[in-house]
């Protein structure tokens, strides 16, 4: 008779770790938020994206200040709402404006989710989180796929390449249709998004329809931007906790769309 292992595989750590379990490393990121989302009754976000390197004290320090009162004012507003419709301010759990977004609702005693990610030199998990809806990726696919799945809208501050690979991502679904829900998406800050983002060329190229200009506004004051994201959410609340956003189902060759 063989040996029976000494222990389960999913009690292996080598194994875990290896290369040939990386398949259920990645299920485990979509499982484990998924629980604790549902275990906390989180149905919907308001994504906040921008620079992990913007200070209060630096030449960009304004927009972590407004991304904090933003964040307040959200918060406050949302606390206020009839029954348990809250639009929870999430982040990407790390420094600069993301650590200004968690500050400010927290700032309105409101809960805040921060999904960090381990990068080598910058990215630390900030104090401003709540307990239990701080969460750690490897996957930066896995990690994209949390801030779209739950969001309502997104405001965009000013960042770098990352800022930039959020925001085209969430601005290709959208133009494309793949979300059947609509994710307003907010540009703060219109000297720097002018000045870093020529979408006027885009459309005198023919890359982008002048359409395609409407999937986006831009906001230059917390107040501001408070009222387009008032305007814009439905604060009726979803069936489902968490409610996601569904992917549109194309049609089968020769018939409709299911």
């Amino acid at each position: 008779m063989a040996d029976l292992p000494d222990r389960l595989a999913y009690h292996n750590g080598g194994f875990i770790d290896s290369d040939d379990a990386r398949p259920i490393r990645i299920l485990a990121e979509y499982l484990e938020p998924l629980h604790r989302f549902r275990e906390q009754r989180i149905q919907d976000t308001v994504v906040f994206f921008g620079s992990a390197r913007i200070t209060p004290e630096g030449p960009l320090g304004r927009y972590y200040d407004d991304a904090r009162e933003l964040a307040r004012q959200l918060t406050e507003w949302s606390n206020g709402l009839a029954g348990d419709r809250r639009f929870v301010v999430c982040s990407g759990g790390g420094s600069g404006i993301m650590e200004a977004a968690n500050r400010g609702a927290l700032d309105a005693g409101g809960r805040t989710i921060g999904l960090n990610i381990g990068l080598p030199n910058e990215q630390r998990p900030n104090p401003y989180v709540s307990p239990g809806l701080g969460f750690e990726f490897h996957y930066f696919f896995m990690r994209k796929l949390w801030f779209s799945h739950l969001a309502r809208a997104l405001v965009v501050f000013p960042g770098g390449f990352g800022t930039l690979d959020e925001l085209w991502e969430m601005l290709t679904l959208t133009q494309t249709r793949k979300l059947v829900r609509d994710i307003p998406i907010i540009l703060y800050g219109s000297s720097y998004w002018n000045e870093v983002i020529n979408f006027e060329a885009m459309v005198r190229h023919g890359t982008i329809s002048r359409e395609d200009l409407a999937l986006f506004s831009v906001a230059d004051t917390p107040e501001a931007a408070l009222s387009l994201l008032r305007a814009k959410l439905s604060t009726r609340p979803e069936a489902t906790t968490p409610a996601f956003a569904k992917s549109r189902t194309p049609p089968k060759p020769g018939g409709a769309a299911r």
